[in-house]
This record gives C-alpha cells, structure tokens and sequence, in this order.
C-alpha cells in the first residue's frame, strides 16, 4: 500500500492509502511519525500506525472534553467510544487516571456539593444525577452519607426565592408542588415547608 498525506484545515492532516482517504491525525503526530509520501508500507506497518493515530486522537478527545468541564471516568468513556475504539479509548482512560486528571471520588465530592449547595437539589435527584453520570454507589453512597441534608429548609428556601412569585399564580400551589415533587422532594416535606412560609397565605 502507497501512503501519502494532504494538510486539512487547520492543524488536520489527512492520511491516504493508495489515493484513498484513510484516517485524519494532527500535525503534531504527523511530525512524530512521519513516512515520506510514496512510501509503500504492509498491513502490519499500517496497523501499528493506526493504533498509534488512534490512541493520540484518544488522548485529544479526553484533553478536549475535560477542558470544557470533569466528567466521571464512565461519562468520558461513553463520549470517547463514538469517535475511537475500545482499546483506544481505555488506554487513553488509563493514562489520565494515572495522571490524576480522572477520578470518580473527586468528581462525585465536587458534583455533590455542586448539586446541594448551587443547584438546590434532593438528596433523590442528588442521587439521580449521580448515577445518570455513571458514577458506582459505592462511591456515591460514602460521599452522601457525610451530608446532613434538611429538605425541609432547603424547600424553604425554594419557595422564597424560585418559587415565590409562582406561588401568587392562579393555580400556583398546586404548580409548585408538583414542580417540587418532580425535583425529588417528598410531599410531607413540601407541606412543612409551606406551613413555615410565614409570608405564605393559603
């Protein structure tokens, strides 16, 4: 097989076998492993190109994708799948784990405190959210049982800033409620918070 290579746009670089469009890299790479175009190569030499390709586009897709915010180990696995192979994407994996870039434990502590204290989130959605993010029980169960979660003053809290205008709406009780419910919070808690609402009139 003939190798050859043409620049794409911007830093791409497109590989050709035989004329044919085969697989894009970047230059980095290409100047790393570099075959002069014209260069007849066997199926075995190709191979270990392509794993070595696909592995540095493993590598980018994890520096690209935790750049914009952390995932959990299994959430960055899921991503790196829909343009790299298996074996790519866990070898990538298993380089950021060891680099300290990757770790469940902290990204379920920062989720967590993220969720209750931002988002103003249950503990049921809390949990939701965990899993949804691929992250175990075992380490989602340990980070929450360090949390001391008072529903009821956090509905609260709700009612008076997020939920308040709603609640002067036509139909605005049962609206809140609902849209309380759906956020995870049991009915006996929405009923004790609204019973404090002092400025609360049903």
């Amino acid at each position: 097989m003939i190798i050859t290579h043409q620049k794409g746009r911007g830093t791409k670089v497109h590989i050709l076998l035989d004329g044919e469009y085969t697989v894009t890299t970047d230059e980095n790479f290409w100047m790393d492993n570099y075959i002069a175009d014209g260069t007849d190569i066997d199926d075995d030499e190709w191979q270990e190109l392509l794993v070595k390709i696909n592995y540095k586009k493993a590598l980018n897709k994890c520096a690209d994708l935790l750049s914009r915010r952390d995932h959990s180990v299994k959430e960055l696995k899921t991503k790196l799948l829909r343009t790299v192979d298996e074996k790519s994407a866990q070898k990538a994996i298993d380089r950021y784990i060891e680099a300290g870039y990757l770790d469940d434990e902290k990204y379920c502590e920062r989720l967590v405190e993220y969720l209750f204290e931002t988002k103003k989130y249950s503990l049921n959605q809390v949990k939701q959210e965990c899993y949804k993010r691929g992250i175990s029980r075992d380490i989602s169960d340990r980070i929450l049982s360090e949390y001391d979660v008072d529903s009821i003053s956090v509905i609260l809290e709700l009612l008076r800033t997020k939920y308040r205008s709603k609640l002067l709406q036509e139909n605005g009780l049962e609206k809140v409620i609902a849209a309380l419910q759906r956020k995870g919070f049991y009915y006996s808690d929405i009923k004790s918070a609204l019973y404090r609402l002092e400025d609360y009139d049903e």
